[in-house]
């Protein structure tokens, strides 16, 4: 919220609505004048929507915010937030396919109705690219040997199916010790999400978009969990001449709001302010 400076009678994107935490926050520093439109690709989060007039809630990825706010006629903005990643929300929804807890569909899309799922990634590509995939999205060292095993059970007519059918592959391929702090599958899950979501074209096409529609002395607050967004982030923030970086390092979470909510550990925010650049 310090980050976003918001103006009373402004008007903000949530970019990443979820369960409305932030957007919450958000309605309660604007007055009557200010405006609030949020995103969510996932159409769960419609059953979180804000009761409130000043408020407009859109079931779109953020990728398609330039069009979005075409459609409601709105040319400028004064600040947009972005919290990358899964929610929690989808995190402790089991049959989503995000986690390994327990065993569901390995689904993984943000919106289940577009697009294909984990299960048919693995099923449709080769070897090569379902490796570089997990390499690449999950830096993950031996993820040549996980995609091995994930098409030679595919070959032999038992497909990966499920997420504790993933989970089980990985853990065998990798061969972690059995004291390992991560579990084995963390990287391969995360990497196969992103795939999917295709999460990371997404935030370029995303944030270029909120540096084109905030205007001058507006703030765009990036608050991003993985090392790959974060670098996406951070570069475009220091190379692109409409903004100027108000965090030379990240903004991390301290110890007690650690202590209070661990899935913070991994957060980072970046923000910059949108600057007038000379024709």
């Amino acid at each position: 919220m310090d980050a976003l400076a918001i103006r009373s009678d402004g008007t903000y994107i949530d970019a990443t609505f979820g369960a409305g935490g932030h957007s919450a926050l958000i309605l309660a520093a604007l007055n009557a004048r200010g405006r609030l439109v949020a995103f969510d690709a996932d159409p769960s989060a419609g059953a979180h929507a804000l009761a409130d007039p000043r408020f407009t809630l859109l079931h779109a990825n953020f990728r398609d915010l330039a069009s979005s706010l075409d459609a409601l006629e709105i040319a400028q903005v004064d600040g947009v937030l972005f919290d990358l990643g899964v929610s929690s929300m989808q995190f402790d929804e089991g049959e989503r396919g995000f986690s390994f807890r327990v065993a569901a569909p390995l689904d993984m899309r943000m919106n289940p109705a577009a697009g294909e799922s984990a299960a048919e990634f693995l099923a449709l590509r080769d070897e090569r690219v379902i490796a570089d995939t997990i390499y690449e999205y999950g830096e993950e060292r031996k993820s040549r040997r996980i995609a091995r095993a994930i098409v030679a059970l595919r070959e032999a007519g038992t497909p990966v199916r499920d997420t504790l059918d993933l989970a089980g592959v990985v853990a065998r391929a990798v061969r972690a010790p059995a004291h390992a702090k991560i579990h084995p599958a963390t990287r391969t899950f995360q990497a196969l999400r992103i795939a999917v979501n295709d999460e990371l074209g997404a935030l370029r096409e995303g944030l270029d978009a909120a540096l084109a529609r905030t205007a001058p002395g507006g703030r765009i607050a990036v608050i991003s969990f993985h090392s790959l967004e974060d670098r996406i982030v951070k570069h475009t923030f220091r190379e692109d001449p409409r903004v100027r970086v108000l965090t030379r390092k990240p903004i991390v979470a301290a110890g007690d709001e650690i202590a209070s909510n661990p899935r913070a550990r991994s957060a980072k925010l970046r923000a910059a302010e949108r600057i007038a650049v000379a024709a």
